[in-house]
């Protein structure tokens, strides 16, 4: 679990480090704004991916969809992250996942739920496409599963070479191509 009395001594450290002045008007309740915002934006840091799975694994059999030709997609699921190497913001992120039920069905907002609780903790995009991948086939035991990303980095846009671009991850079990998603 997160620290909220840690987190928050950690945001008047950062102010003072700074150079900002904490007892500032605008600066007084800073460290627990802050806290209150990272323990909001990094909420999944407090669970395991078999805990994700477990908590959104809302699936219905359904033998009617076992055929090879069904596929479920969603696209553009907004998510954003935390880069784990400069705590940096990953945004303007959308998850694309397909699959290919196998008996089971899951509700289509716990895919976007599932999305977003495994991207609110310090992540790399590439670990956050796979950890999707990992919940779905826990949760639904399909054979055929296909997640992308794409996203932009502020420790690439803000800082360093100060250019904005998009990366795109894959992960995939299976036969699904990414033309079956449009």
């Amino acid at each position: 679990m997160i620290d909220e009395k840690r987190l928050q001594n950690a945001i008047q450290e950062l102010l003072i480090a700074v150079g900002a002045d904490p007892n500032k008007e605008g600066l007084k309740d800073t460290p627990k704004r802050a806290a209150n915002m990272f323990i909001e934006m990094l909420d999944g840091m407090n669970y395991t991916n078999d805990e994700i799975a477990e908590m959104f694994d809302k699936s219905f059999d359904e033998d009617t969809l076992t055929d090879s030709k069904s596929l479920v997609v969603m696209k553009d699921i907004d998510i954003f992250s935390f880069c784990e190497h400069h705590l940096a913001l990953m945004y303007d992120m959308t998850v694309d996942i397909a699959y290919r039920p196998n008996g089971k069905v899951i509700g289509l907002s716990k895919l976007a739920r599932i999305a977003d609780m495994v991207s609110k903790r310090l992540q790399l995009q590439e670990r956050i496409t796979k950890d999707i991948l990992y919940i779905i086939k826990k949760i639904t035991n399909a054979n055929d599963i296909y997640v992308r990303i794409k996203g932009c980095h502020s420790c690439v846009s803000a800082r360093g070479i100060k250019k904005k671009s998009y990366t795109i991850t894959k992960s995939k079990i299976g036969n699904i191509m990414e033309c079956d998603l449009n």
